[in-house]
């Protein structure tokens, strides 16, 4: 548009707002295209892939199949675009790849693999961990792959002396969420050597003939920058040969075998390098050992030491403990019998301790750090080596109360032992907190010889009040005979008095645990964990009106046992519990009191009691001298309440085995079974109402005079018709009146043979379709027909006692054949006929 039109429509308001509507309507439909691009683009991802020279990218489908959730790669390819689920990238050159679907970081994994080959004398390359080329998929879960073959009989060897591993397991991760795994390709297939994180004493890994190393990183996580070196290594016989320097002073590491938790390798054999730290001495242990039904040979452990010594162990033995100097542990499997299913293999832990003959390591504690903790370390044996000092003070029992430095020489985890209490006081109950407040376990130092194995708090409560427990870990379930904790930690919950409530661990139905004493709570089992959250949650509350409450609340079709405190001991006298079961509607709880143990009682007696919440009638009660039931089902939430005499003998324990399952509705069961018996009633006097009529229709027999259209008429008797031999198939019984004559008068009077009179005169010849009406008084002469030549008719029978039929022609006893001819004379009118 030039500048002179630009001007006049600005002079002109109705051209003004033309070129306003125009440009109204432009941007309009430059909208409606910027949205539909938006919203394609929004559907679709692209991503410009370069890869480095030499690497492999591998984009994989997680999924079994990609219609699951409808997302396949896309590349072109000349002028056609090629979708799949898989898609390898080799060329150097930029390629532009299409996701057609929004998340496709939740469908595809990427992997990046490069090859290293090696001779005898070197390798062509290292592993420098970098992404510059697969920089655009750092929004994917990636894999980089690094495969490396070995010149026989010489093994590759990779170093980690900038890096250094730590074992892990396969279910763990690493902290920097970078994790790497060692394999090695045998006949049979891939052995997993083992998951590590960085930050650990091993230095390098020696593996024969192929094998790869790959590093983990998930989606959003950059891969670190490192160079590790590739060389050849020695020649080894072995799957791996694992070189580990150990620490000044003390450590402790553990290691798996290969494929842990699966079984190591049939007739395989793994070798690891300890360097150890001069004036240095070192224990192995053995850790979840499962050892394998063997055909040839036996499982062993082979110590080699490096100034010499050489001994072979069998796993069950003792291994070496406190042996000075760098060593080779080497671990041999047997020739497995796995010919059945579920035989076990050969799997285990290796622990390593070191620790310093000579040096002291010092070991700073805050105890702003402790959560209020006090900690204690006490020395197990007087006679190892072991020098604990505070302060630069010698100790057999160190308790820090403040802050101080410590100091432990020659000490082994074997030869201490670590714990933390704590103490909170609320006695006065106005004083209290009246919000929950956490029991948690803080971090403990490193430095420490041994991990914490234990910590206690001790809760003091007012003469009238009570403290109650729950878990922010979820609920809890007491560890019984047939509930076992596992490698779950153990809470154990005592009176001050060390009286024992029970023994918890997490995961039941357990909701709370409310006690009308001072309270001790011990946490054990802890096994060096990171608790990230409290152990339990504690509150102060007004008295109760039992010694001990649980609130139980359990999911549906389970079962679990609950235990009266302090079992297998029996309660205190006079001392009572209830638990408060609490369950959803249309749901039932079956009770099973096993193993129950009665007392005598010098006074009172023992109660169990169960009854339903907001009922004040009981539905279950049982004293020591009552025989009850053992079992018994309760279709609401309900209490169940126990109770202690004075003992004189004996004690009073109960394990109740409590079972949630599916309730069914009694008022619609009672519903449709009263429908039911009344259908089965109506059906009984329908077919009863049948078999009278039935029986009343048969007791009606007629007595009628039959039309028969070849001959004479009959009148049966009581005796019944007729029968001949021919056909029986064709026989009356009887015919209805109104059936008799009326059809037959309808059809004569139609023809114009019947007229107004109601008897018939004799004719004297016969026809096919017209034939006289005979009376059995009828004479004989006016029955007979002129027939001849006509075949012979059979005899009517002398009497009704056999039936007529159907399409049968009878004569008179006394007709012969000669009477009858085939000349039937004129057509006869009845009489009164017009």
């Amino acid at each position: 548009m030039k500048t002179s039109q630009i001007v006049d429509l600005c002079q002109d308001p109705v051209s003004r707002a033309s070129v306003s509507a125009s440009m109204s309507s432009a941007a309009a439909a430059a909208l409606q295209v910027l949205l539909l691009t938006a919203l394609t683009a929004a559907a679709v991802q692209r991503l410009t892939i370069s890869p480095d020279r030499g690497t492999i990218i591998k984009i994989i489908s997680t999924v079994k199949s990609s219609q699951d959730k409808g997302c396949k790669v896309c590349t072109t390819v000349g002028r056609s675009q090629q979708c799949g689920t898989l898609l390898v990238l080799k060329d150097n050159s930029p390629t532009l790849v299409e996701f057609d679907c929004s998340r496709p970081q939740d469908v595809f994994n990427m992997e990046i693999v490069r090859n290293i080959e090696c001779t005898t004398k070197s390798c062509d390359g290292q592993i420098v961990q970098a992404d510059s080329g697969s920089r655009p998929l750092v929004g994917f879960n990636r894999k980089f792959i690094w495969n490396l073959k070995a010149s026989v009989p010489k093994a590759f060897k990779i170093g980690f002396t900038n890096l250094g591993l730590k074992q892990i397991k396969a279910s763990e991760r690493c902290p920097d969420k970078h994790s790497y795994i060692l394999q090695t390709s045998q006949t049979s297939g891939n052995v997993t050597i083992g998951k590590y994180c960085r930050m650990g004493p091993i230095s390098d890994a020696q593996i024969p003939n192929q094998g790869s190393f790959s590093v983990d990183v998930p989606a959003g996580q950059e891969l670190k920058n490192d160079r590790l070196g590739v060389s050849v290594g020695e020649e080894i016989k072995s799957l791996a040969k694992l070189t580990l320097t150990l620490p000044t002073g003390t450590s402790s590491l553990e290691l798996l075998s290969a494929n842990y938790p699966e079984s190591f390798p049939d007739n395989a054999v793994m070798e690891w390098f300890f360097q150890v730290p001069d004036k240095h001495r070192t224990t192995v242990q053995l850790l979840n050992l499962t050892q394998p039904l063997c055909l040839k040979k036996d499982t062993a452990m082979e110590y080699n030491s490096a100034r010499g010594g050489a001994s072979v162990l069998k796993l069950t033995a003792p291994q070496p403990d406190q042996t000075q100097g760098s060593f080779s542990l080497t671990l041999r499997n047997c020739e497995m019998d796995r010919r059945r299913a579920g035989a076990p293999g050969l799997s285990l832990g290796l622990k390593v301790l070191s620790s310093s003959q000579n040096s002291p390591v010092s070991c700073k504690v805050e105890v702003k750090r402790m959560d209020g903790l006090s900690l204690h370390i006490k020395k197990l044996r007087p006679a190892s080596s072991c020098l604990m000092k505070i302060n630069s003070v010698p100790k057999e029992v160190i308790t820090v109360t403040a802050d101080g430095v410590l100091s432990f020489q020659g000490c082994l985890p074997e030869d201490v032992e670590v714990t933390a209490t704590r103490v909170i006081d609320c006695s006065q109950l106005k004083d209290s907190p009246k919000a929950p407040f956490r029991l948690s376990v803080p971090p403990m130092p490193t430095c420490l010889p041994a991990p914490l194995t234990s910590v206690a708090w001790t809760l003091r409560v007012a003469r009238d009040g009570a403290v109650e427990l729950t878990s922010p870990m979820g609920n809890l379930k007491q560890a019984l005979p047939g509930q076992p904790c596992n490698d779950s930690i153990v809470i154990k919950v005592a009176e001050e008095n060390s009286n024992t409530v029970g023994l918890f661990c997490p995961q039941g139905p357990i909701q709370n645990v409310q006690v009308h004493k001072n309270v001790s709570v011990t946490v054990s089992n802890i096994g060096g964990r990171i608790f990230r959250m409290p152990v339990l949650f504690a509150m102060m509350k007004d008295e109760i009106p039992e010694r001990y409450i649980f609130s139980v609340s359990p999911k549906k079709d389970t079962s679990f046992l609950l235990a009266t405190p302090g079992w297998p001991e029996g309660m205190k006298d006079y001392s009572t519990v209830s638990w408060v079961v609490s369950f959803p509607t249309r749901m039932k709880a079956h009770l099973m009191f096993a193993n129950l143990s009665q007392p005598k009682c010098r006074n009172g007696h023992t109660g169990i009691k169960v009854q339903r919440v907001g009922r004040l009638e009981e539905d279950y009660s049982r004293r020591e001298d009552e025989e009850a039931e053992s079992e018994i089902t309760v279709s609401e939430s309900f209490f169940l309440n126990m109770s202690n005499c004075m003992v004189e003998r004996g004690g009073f324990s109960a394990v109740t085995k409590i079972t949630l399952q599916k309730s069914t509705n009694l008022l619609l069961t009672i519903i449709l079974s009263v429908v039911a018996v009344l259908l089965v009633v109506f059906v009984i006097v329908l077919v009863a109402v049948c078999v009278v009529i039935r029986k009343k229709k048969k007791k009606l027999n007629h007595q009628v005079s039959i039309y028969n259209p070849n001959g004479t008429s009959f009148l049966p008797g009581a005796k019944g018709f007729p029968e001949t031999h021919e056909d029986s198939e064709h026989e009356y019984a009887s015919i209805e009146d109104t059936l008799v004559y009326t059809h037959l008068l309808r059809k004569g009077g139609e023809m114009g043979i019947y007229g107004d009179f109601d008897t018939y005169r004799p004719i004297t010849g016969c026809s096919d379709s017209q034939k006289p009406l005979a009376s059995e008084g009828s004479s004989r002469q006016e029955a007979r027909f002129s027939c001849d030549q006509a075949p012979s008719l059979p005899v009517r029978p002398p009497s009704h006692n056999h039936p007529l039929v159907d399409n049968v022609i009878y004569r008179v006893d006394d007709q012969s054949e000669e009477e009858c001819s085939l000349n039937l004379g004129p057509r006869l009118e009845p009489e009164g006929g017009n």
